[in-house]
């Protein structure tokens, strides 16, 4: 089934009705500007040795230890290809309301919708992965 697209400005909207935006970009871009709130979970980061841009391995498993499946939730990144990507790999997964953000970051800033540059408690990928390595020991 083909993951719904959202311009931003319905984006928006889920938001105040209590959707979670994910932006997927990695944790370089995210710490350069993200949209108020978004908490990140990169689908592609910077290998932290070689600075080579790799596939999150971690990226289903950081999801499925911070979220229900039946969170609603916007998936952004820079323009839309890779959350479109990232939304699609968490249907697979099993997550039921994940919609992809056509236009992302560049879309949400072009409409003048809020920024912020640094990571609210709680949004920043080390501490969702964090949260992630905590639940796997307990288990």
């Amino acid at each position: 089934m083909p993951v719904p697209p959202l311009t931003v400005t319905a984006a928006l909207a889920a938001l105040h009705n209590g959707a979670l935006y994910i932006d997927v970009r990695s944790s370089a871009e995210y710490a350069q500007g993200h949209p108020a709130g978004a908490i990140n979970v990169p689908l592609l980061d910077a290998d932290e040795d070689t600075g080579q841009v790799l596939p999150n391995p971690d990226f289903v498993r950081v999801m499925k230890a911070n979220f229900a499946p039946d969170a609603l939730l916007v998936i952004g990144c820079e323009s839309g290809s890779r959350s479109g990507r990232a939304a699609q790999m968490l249907e697979v997964f099993g997550f039921v309301s994940a919609s992809n953000v056509v236009g992302g970051y560049v879309g949400w800033c072009a409409a003048g919708h809020a920024v912020e540059t640094s990571a609210p408690a709680g949004h920043a990928y080390a501490d969702l992965l964090a949260r992630a390595e905590n639940n796997s020991h307990e288990a």
